[in-house]
């Protein structure tokens, strides 16, 4: 049995006559909707396969789903004769559009075996003739298959040969995803070997020698790695020496390294091509002739060898010379290669003589890291989540790596300047190229329409253009500048319905939820009377300044979960000012290593944000049905009295008129006399963020504790949270978490949420809920209106779907964990808006208020 081995992400073209088993090939080795067909398009077209006069409207849907495939990276097979050169360029100019390799597998079947079979075929009412024509159009196609594009060909020349073949899939050579680091990714050598063994050394590498003294690898004590961005070579003072280290490196499997344009060039000159030899080729060919033949050789394999870009960490980190636009990662093309080693060019020069080189990375908007040289830089910066690690050592710069994932610039300066540069090491906007997105310039682009956000920890998350449309309105007319909101809260799941005949939610529902997601250990938090609030505070106006780019007399902001600003700005500094003193109090600032904290909290009370509400819905509610309903019970006891029937409804108006006063008893709970800020307190129950860092992987009980620092530093602006340990595998445990929530409501309290005790959790269907909340039966009054414990109510508000409910929760729990994460690596403030914006859009999809 022989194996044919095809690239993963590739368009196969299976290339035979009528008859010769293509249909049946296609079947056996590739999946259901990987294979497009000329006769299922025919069918498509016209209600029938073997319509022949549709066959041009039936390739043109065809090829639109083919490139359709390609274009979401999946492996494509067009089931069609294509004997004839014309159909066979169709393919391999879809392939080249798509950045993907064209395969072509040959079934090469004898006439009479063909003919045979299409014989017993009653739709094929052809005859031999027909047959013998595609034959003879594919034997004379067979020797230049090569030639017309194809990368692989494969020709199989019996029917035992089709029959005992295997398909095995192969990585493409650029796909190192399995490959997880961590890395030091550096920039551009360019024959500065002391420069490079002084750099290995501060990244922490044990430079190996031969005998003879000279470097020929490098070992990392904790197992790191280095990745050479290119241009190793030419203009410094020992290519030879840089080349023998990182060869020897990446034979050890101590670097991985991808080509630069200078070794490209350097591939070609060794082979005995005419190039031209500046742009110091000629000092690199004169010291390579100082080194044994053996040596160059090696060097020209190397070379030659090197992919063009490579692909790490599951995607999140892609790196090639010149950089890499989304559109290329993972592909393989002329088109890609010429890209990765050059970039893209305006095709104009500068007054210098230089290409000028658009810059991609303004446009860039994807989810993996893109690190990348070529073009010199006096100081390496972000550019949407890409960076140009190439600082012109060779130029008397310095020699730049970045650490990954840790995202620490570690460098160098260079000895000296080894080689004049024709352009001056400026910044790029001041040589002439075009100006680059500022770092905390937003676009509108970048949130209009249908948007498809990556997410680390739930995968991409869509926004509906019409969802995008209500939060731009939201966004621009009420919310805070978006500096101030790195983070929007997410919606709460709440519980499933409780079976129990006069309450909605219990929490023996969220514990048996729990348990079945595989989480044993929960906390429950008790849920504050207020609104929930999110608070970022700069230790002062220079960090503020600094990290936020906030102008004077801002260190930060309190908001809502739609990102309003809770009070004017002025109240707003007062108390920061005091979440600030009580920070300090509590040694935060230097004990997190942080000159900023973003903290999830509660404001209280509930009226300081929602007067309007309390006083326009709900009081006025409470108020009509404690005027109406006792003067209709008083109406319907006289009646009673004089021997009227009215007893049914004396009860049920009775009734009302008690839940009517229990109704306002409910929301006078929420409502305290404030002054300013006099009566505010906050309830912080979870640290979101920090300077580099972010807590969704700290356990709840931590946030806890520290959130009790913040009370005893000052137990009048900070209320505390309180909890309670339960375990629910243990009825005892889960009995007492019961006991303490009908303790909690029947004293008027809110409820409670129950949260996993590790915080971030997987569970065996993914993602878990980061917290389900039980709320008491006098808050439902609130949110149902004073008679929903009815029973007719009751047990029509128990028929409820929670399905949307959970799934919002859990993409806005996503998102908002997104966006810390691209805070903490101090990405550009539009890539830290673009998940803060989706949560926001999120809120607008038609899910019922009340759950």
């Amino acid at each position: 049995m022989s194996s044919i081995g095809i690239p993963e992400l590739s368009l196969v073209a299976l290339v035979g006559v009528s008859g010769s088993g293509k249909s049946t090939f296609a079947a056996r080795h590739f999946g259901r909707f990987e294979v497009v067909s000329s006769d299922f398009c025919r069918g498509l077209v016209a209600d029938d396969e073997n319509d022949q006069t549709v066959s041009g409207d039936a390739f043109d849907v065809l090829y639109y789903i083919a490139g359709k495939r390609l274009a979401g990276g999946r492996l494509t097979v067009v089931d069609a004769t294509n004997v004839q050169k014309d159909a066979r360029r169709k393919v391999v100019d879809l392939a080249k559009a798509h950045d993907v390799l064209p395969v072509a597998i040959v079934l090469d079947v004898p006439e009479s075996v063909c003919v045979e079979r299409n014989r017993d075929r009653p739709d094929r009412d052809f005859g031999p003739h027909v047959v013998r024509r595609q034959r003879d159009q594919l034997r004379r196609s067979l020797r230049g298959l090569a030639k017309e594009g194809f990368r692989q060909v494969h020709v199989l020349r019996s029917a035992e040969e089709i029959e005992s073949v295997t398909i095995v899939r192969e990585r493409l050579y650029n796909d190192r995803r399995d490959e997880h680091g961590p890395f030091d990714v550096i920039g551009d050598v360019h024959g500065c070997r002391s420069e490079l063994e002084s750099l290995l050394g501060r990244l922490g590498y044990a430079v190996v020698r031969d005998d003879d003294g000279r470097a020929v690898d490098a070992v990392h004590p904790e197992g790191r790695r280095v990745v050479f961005l290119g241009d190793l070579v030419d203009r410094g003072p020992d290519s030879p020496g840089v080349l023998r280290l990182a060869m020897g490196m990446t034979a050890a499997g101590h670097a991985l390294a991808v080509p630069g344009n200078h070794e490209h060039k350097l591939v070609r000159a060794l082979g005995g091509q005419q190039v031209k030899v500046g742009h110091g080729l000629a000092e690199t060919l004169e010291q390579l002739s100082a080194e044994p033949p053996s040596f160059a050789a090696e060097v020209r394999d190397w070379c030659r060898d090197l992919v063009s870009h490579l692909v790490l960490d599951d995607g999140k980190l892609v790196v090639a010379h010149a950089g890499l636009k989304e559109a290329y990662h993972g592909r393989a093309s002329g088109r890609v290669r010429a890209f990765a080693l050059y970039g893209d060019t305006t095709g104009e020069t500068d007054e210098f003589g230089l290409p000028v080189r658009y810059p991609w990375a303004n446009d860039y908007r994807g989810r993996a890291m893109v690190l990348y040289g070529h073009t010199p830089t006096p100081e390496p910066e972000w550019v949407n989540n890409t960076m140009c690690l190439d600082t012109g050592c060779v130029f008397g710069g310095h020699l730049t790596a970045l650490r990954y994932p840790e995202r620490e610039v570690v460098q160098v300066p260079a000895e000296r300047v080894w080689y004049e540069p024709v352009k001056p090491l400026v910044p790029a906007v001041a040589a002439g190229e075009a100006s680059s997105r500022a770092g905390d310039e937003l676009d509108l682009t970048d949130v209009l329409g249908k948007r498809v956000v990556e997410t680390e920890h739930h995968g991409r998350i869509t926004v509906r253009a019409e969802n995008a449309a209500g939060a731009l309105e939201v966004m621009s007319r009420y919310a805070l500048h978006p500096r101030w909101l790195p983070y929007l809260p997410p919606t709460m799941a709440p519980v499933a319905t409780s079976p129990l005949p006069e309450v909605l939610e219990h929490p023996a529902e969220a514990f048996a939820a729990f348990a079945a997601d595989g989480v044993d250990e929960v906390v429950c938090e008790e849920k504050h009377m207020g609104s929930r609030a999110v608070l970022l505070v700069c230790r002062d106006q220079a960090a503020a300044t600094r990290r936020f780019g906030a102008p004077a007399g801002e260190t930060g902001a309190v908001y809502t979960r739609t990102g309003r600003s809770f009070f004017a700005s002025a109240l707003t500094e007062v108390l920061l000012d005091g979440v600030r003193v009580a920070v300090t109090a509590a040694g935060l600032w230097d004990e997190l290593g942080t000159d900023w904290v973003l903290l999830d909290a509660e404001l209280l009370p509930w009226s300081a944000k929602a007067e309007s509400l309390l006083r326009g819905q709900y009081a006025s509610v409470g108020a009509a049905a404690r005027s109406a309903l006792p003067v209709a019970v008083s109406a319907l006891s006289r009646a009673a009295s004089r021997g009227l029937e009215v007893a049914a409804l004396l009860d049920r108006t009775t009734a009302r008129a008690a839940n009517a006063a229990d109704f306002a008893a409910a929301y006078r709970r929420y409502v305290w006399p404030v002054d300013g800020l006099d009566g505010v307190q906050v309830a912080p129950f979870q640290l979101l963020a920090t300077e580099g860092a972010t807590y969704h992987d700290r356990p709840h009980p931590w946030h806890l504790a520290l959130a009790d620092r913040l009370v005893a530093a000052d137990p009048v602006l900070f209320r505390p949270t309180r909890r309670l340990a339960v375990s629910v595998s243990s009825p005892e445990s889960t009995a007492a978490g019961v006991e303490w929530w009908t303790s909690l409501t029947d004293a008027g309290g809110e409820g409670m949420v129950v949260k996993p005790a590790a915080n971030l959790v997987r569970g065996r269907r993914g993602l878990v809920q980061p917290g389900l909340k039980v709320r008491g039966r006098e808050y439902l009054r609130i949110i149902y209106g004073p008679d929903y414990t009815l029973p007719v109510n009751l047990e029509r508000l128990k028929d409820r779907g929670l399905g949307h409910k959970r799934s919002l929760a859990l993409r806005e729990y996503a998102l908002g964990l997104e966006a810390l994460e691209r805070l903490a690596r101090s990405e550009p403030l539009w890539r830290v808006h673009e998940p803060v914006f989706a949560v926001l859009a999120l809120e607008s999809e038609p899910v019922d208020p009340r759950l």
